[in-house]
């Protein structure tokens, strides 16, 4: 599912126009962001929650020229599954 066909479903389970669907997404999306960017960890219960988590320098290998080089550290954002949307994906 890519972007607009995500907001053709807020659409149509929310009542919202399209114009509506993809504000709240916009937005929804622009506040996890600034969260993120912030050191914020935003929680959604049952849904799951967005973190940023440091990655430390390590070596790496050039699959082409097989040279080794250092990768430096860096931050990644990361979302971890809650345990209802896990239930929900496994059916049970």
């Amino acid at each position: 599912m890519n972007k607009s066909e995500l907001i053709t479903s807020m659409t149509e389970k929310s009542g919202l126009s399209k114009k509506d669907a993809e504000k709240a997404l916009n937005s929804f999306i622009e506040s996890v962001q600034e969260a993120l960017v912030n050191g914020d960890k935003v929680q959604l219960v049952g849904f799951g929650s967005f973190e940023v988590r440091e990655r430390a320098e390590r070596k790496g290998r050039n699959p082409q020229t097989k040279e080794e080089m250092i990768i430096p550290a860096s931050k990644a954002p990361v979302f971890k599954a809650g345990k209802a949307l896990k239930d929900i994906v496994n059916h049970q």
